[in-house]
């Protein structure tokens, strides 16, 4: 799963490395958390990437509320093409939400070790993600999800899930509303090579959601 994640990288550098036409004007953020507002890019009207800010947690068109009784921050790669809840999105709402690392949680004994995980060569990575627009009375809501599969061989030690990191080749295909047989982003959903990532454990302070700051991402002088 992803429940905590980090989008630090300046937006000239999102420009360069998305193909973004215009560089967003942004705040480092070290800890995002479930409900925040978080980057995404996504395909405007007009056919060319935008970059906007949603709330992290899909809320499904169909939903009586602008919530539900359970966790959308996250879609199963598995399963998303079926769900009721991500399935109209998958077909027609994909979107990239970059990343410049996540933490994920090792359960030791009776208590809990976070560790960050980051690209290994520093640049910043596109999760696979969906987006959706919630309309009921007047109010209108935008928000996304983060697609999870099968942890790799780098993640596997210390959880049996993680986000769905796409190769920079298949960012485009993954984005194109105009690719609707769910066969071909379904086969995007793969675990991506372990030799991409890096981890280390970090200290506790990342559990609190109003923390933030790249101390957070400092190493524990702890062996993995």
């Amino acid at each position: 799963m992803c429940g905590r994640f980090i989008q630090c990288a300046s937006g000239d550098r999102l420009a360069e490395r998305f193909y973004l036409p215009v560089a967003p004007d942004l705040i480092s953020r070290y800890n995002v958390a479930p409900s925040q507002p978080v980057g995404v890019i996504r395909i405007a009207a007009e056919g060319r990437r935008e970059w906007v800010a949603l709330r992290w947690g899909l809320i499904p068109t169909w939903s009586p509320e602008p919530r539900t009784s359970y966790s959308t921050i996250n879609a199963r790669a598995e399963t998303v093409a079926d769900k009721p809840a991500y399935r109209q999105a998958f077909r027609r709402r994909r979107c990239l939400i970059p990343a410049d690392g996540f933490y994920e949680w090792r359960s030791m004994g009776n208590r809990k070790q976070p560790y960050c995980i980051a690209p290994a060569d520093g640049e910043p990575v596109a999760f696979a993600g969906l987006w959706e627009r919630w309309e009921r009375d007047g109010q209108a809501l935008e928000s996304c999800t983060i697609l999870v599969t099968q942890a790799n061989a780098v993640i596997a030690p210390i959880h049996d899930r993680m986000p769905v990191i796409l190769d920079p080749a298949d960012e485009a295909r993954w984005l194109d509303p105009a690719v609707a047989d769910p066969a071909a982003p379904q086969a995007l959903l793969v675990p991506c090579p372990p030799e991409r990532l890096r981890l280390w454990p970090v200290g506790a302070a990342v559990n609190v959601p109003r923390r933030d700051g790249p101390d957070l991402m400092a190493a524990l002088m702890t062996d993995i």
